[in-house]
Order: C-alpha cells, then structure tokens, then sequence
C-alpha cells in the first residue's frame, strides 16, 4: 500500500485523472435532482443513501430507483436547462492546471450522460471522456429503462472503466477522485484513491481513504508544489 508522500507524488505524476461526478464534480447528486424535478425526492434520496454507503448493489438501487422517478426524455432536458447541475467551487481551476500539465482528464460516473456531458461542456473535457449510464427512451420521449450494458451500470465498472483506459491509451499512474464507496473501490486497478469530501462526507470513505480531502485546492497546492 502506497504511503501518503508516494500517493502525492503518484497525483503529480499521473496520465489520467478520472473524477466522479455526483457530489464530486458537481454540488448535488443527479439522480436526487431528476427525483425531485419529477415529484418523488425524498422516496429516492433515501434509496441513494443506502447504494453510497455500500449495503445494496449499485445495479440493484439504479433499477429501484429509476422504476420510481421513470424519468421522460423532455423532464430530463428540462432538468438541465431549469436547473443545471452546481459546479463544485475550485473544480474549474482544477481540471485547467491538469489539462495545462497534459494530464487526461476523464469523468466516470453512475450518472447520467445527458447530464455529465452538460457538465464536461463547462469544463472542457471532450465528450469521449464521459463514461456514464445511457437512459433509454421510447420513440414518444416515455422512459425505457437504462442501458444495462455500460460499465457503470455495475458495481464495481468505475473500475472496470479504469482498466480500459490503462489498456487503450497505456497510463502508467491512474488517480480516482470521488466521495462514494463505488469510487473508493476503483482503487485497484486505479493507483491512487483521493476521497472528497466538500459537498458530503460518506463515513466509510472518510475512515478507509489514506489521502482525504475537503477542497479542490488542496490538490492545486499540490500542483503548484512541484
């Protein structure tokens, strides 16, 4: 297991710097505003806690919790135009000083691609470099259920996603930033875990995550260090 100094220098050095979104890169937790926007907040909200602190399959509370919201293809979009996802303060900058370094910057996400996508347009990140859940639609806007096949629609795809990467384009130091259990697991086949905890503190990951943070900019000092 790598020390805290190795784990830093490992951030410094990396290839690729994947994110979570929900609660990471963003303020909120999508699939809790999409719920909301759609009359049954406090129903799935409950729902999203258990799958974050691990006791249900992530599978298993995405299906139970889009059977409830069965969100259409127009509340979605209208979701994004009403109420666009909150960046989270010092993520901008962020992921500016590592596109600046050359560093991959990838969002990977039990989200929504709609939704991600929307948020990798304000952060400049190419949409090749969204991994998420696919909603699925029927030709009148209905909802259809949810692309099964996508890695995230899985527990433990954020690191199956991380795996492919490593394959594809060949990184030799991977970094997962996120707040959840499903990112902290990414760690292997990632090579450093960074725990986030500036929107919510997820009490698992708090107490397992060697390198825990509160602040994006805590990560730019560690850039701007070298």
């Amino acid at each position: 297991m790598a020390s805290l100094l190795e784990m830093k220098e490992i951030f410094r050095s990396a290839d690729a710097v994947c994110f979570d979104v929900d609660s990471t890169v963003i303020r909120e937790e999508g699939i809790d505003e999409l719920a909301k926007f759609c009359g049954v907040g406090d129903a799935v909200a409950e729902m999203t806690r258990r799958a974050m602190g691990g006791t249900v399959t992530f599978k298993a509370a995405l299906t139970a919790r889009l059977g409830l919201i069965r969100p259409s293809y127009e509340q979605v979009q209208k979701l994004i135009s009403d109420n666009p996802p909150q960046l989270t303060p010092g993520i901008r900058e962020l992921v500016s000083r590592l596109h600046q370094r050359g560093v991959q910057v990838f969002l990977v996400s039990g989200g929504f691609q709609s939704i991600v996508e929307h948020v990798a347009l304000q952060l400049n990140i190419p949409t090749a470099n969204v991994f998420a859940n696919r909603l699925k639609f029927y030709f009148n806007g209905e909802y259809a259920g949810f692309d099964e096949t996508q890695p995230t629609a899985e527990s433990g795809g954020k690191g199956k996603v991380i795996s492919h990467l490593k394959e594809q384009f060949h990184f030799k130091k991977v970094v997962m930033i996120g707040d959840g259990a499903t990112d902290m697991e990414a760690c292997p086949p990632a090579d450093c875990f960074i725990g986030f905890g500036g929107n919510v503190i997820r009490k698992q990951v708090k107490e397992k995550a060697k390198w825990y943070i509160t602040h994006f900019d805590e990560l730019l000092k560690e850039l701007e260090e070298r």
